[in-house]
């Protein structure tokens, strides 16, 4: 393949509705269950990479404008080793990416992250992906990053081998924007990074919790279950059960032996306000993905009222409101 003189793509992160943890193969990134996520507008990362030796023949990896180091800087480079092989290309890279989001903070900075470098790297190193070869591609950097590739409700489909683990747009006939109307609520709590990375977390879930297989198991009834809710447009049922869910994956980290701990003292305050708000008759519903900070499903008419209302029980925590955002997208190149 002939390599593009640059390409510049972009990705918005998605959280997770019915939740992933667990890997059926690490090295493919397989999971032990399929996912169901919303994509969210206005959490762009954007990322241009070209294949042009740079200026000692290794990878360039400037990310927020600093060089990353040790683990995060190896998963940039085995990535792009992945795309070299299928391309084949020798050719170190330059890679320059910018993110709106906190990176490792359980706001899915590297799903966002791992779309777009999947989208500009296969782009500049002369690769035409379809949407689904775009979404298996990401996932062999970072799982949920398979479901940031498309905009809206997104089903991972969990599959047994490369090929059939994938992410497709769950077709809602209007539900997204329409008659499900979902929104998120995001209060970040603490924009530190997490204590122990997702995957050795999941490792030590799938190895020592006892409640780690009830929880695969009730995730199969979950995913029926919510998308049967998108499917008839019904957010308190589908908030029930992403709530539900997603304290179940949490249950069974806690459950780890030795214990996984995310959450902070204002993560279970958080968890108290959602409930507060959701007995007041606004629709509310949280989810946590692996780190301290929570995340509201609501409608996205209510949106506004859930987030002042979270405002004023949580003071000092930061709360924004987050509408469905798009798929990855091919910028101009700078």
């Amino acid at each position: 393949m002939t390599p593009a003189p640059a390409a510049t793509a972009s990705a918005n992160t998605n959280i997770a509705l019915i939740k992933y943890w667990g890997k059926a193969d690490e090295s493919l990134t397989i999971p032990t269950a399929s996912s169901l996520s919303l994509t969210l507008g206005g959490t762009r990362t954007t990322t241009t990479v070209s294949f042009d030796d740079g200026a000692d023949g290794a990878d360039a990896v400037t990310i927020n404008g600093a060089a990353p180091g040790g683990t995060a800087r190896a998963r940039v480079t085995r990535f792009l080793d992945l795309v070299r092989a299928r391309a084949g290309l020798t050719a170190a890279a330059s890679v320059v990416s910018s993110s709106v989001v906190p990176l490792a903070a359980g706001l899915a900075s590297s799903a966002a992250g791992f779309a777009a470098l999947a989208a500009a790297a296969s782009r500049a190193a002369g690769m035409d992906l379809d949407d689904r070869a775009l979404s298996r591609l990401a996932r062999r950097g970072s799982g949920s990053a398979a479901r940031s590739v498309f905009g809206g409700l997104v089903l991972w489909n969990a599959g047994v081998d490369d090929a059939t683990s994938y992410a497709e747009p769950v077709e809602t006939a209007g539900a997204v924007g329409a008659g499900l109307d979902p929104a998120m609520v995001v209060i970040v709590l603490c924009e530190g990074r997490k204590t122990i990375g997702s995957t050795e977390a999941m490792r030590a879930t799938m190895r020592t919790s006892p409640l780690y297989p009830a929880w695969v198991e009730a995730g199969r009834e979950d995913l029926r279950s919510a998308l049967a809710a998108v499917r008839e447009r019904d957010l308190p049922r589908l908030g029930e059960v992403v709530e539900a869910n997603a304290l179940g994956m949490h249950a069974a980290m806690i459950a780890s032996r030795p214990s996984i701990m995310y959450w902070l003292p204002r993560t279970i305050e958080a968890l108290h306000a959602v409930r507060a708000v959701r007995e007041e008759g606004l629709p509310a519903w949280a989810t946590i993905d692996a780190g301290p900070n929570v995340k509201v499903l609501t409608r996205g008419a209510d949106a506004d009222a859930v987030a002042a209302a979270l405002r004023d029980r949580l003071p000092g925590a930061a709360v924004s409101v987050r509408r469905p955002g798009g798929g990855v997208r091919i910028e101009d190149t700078p």
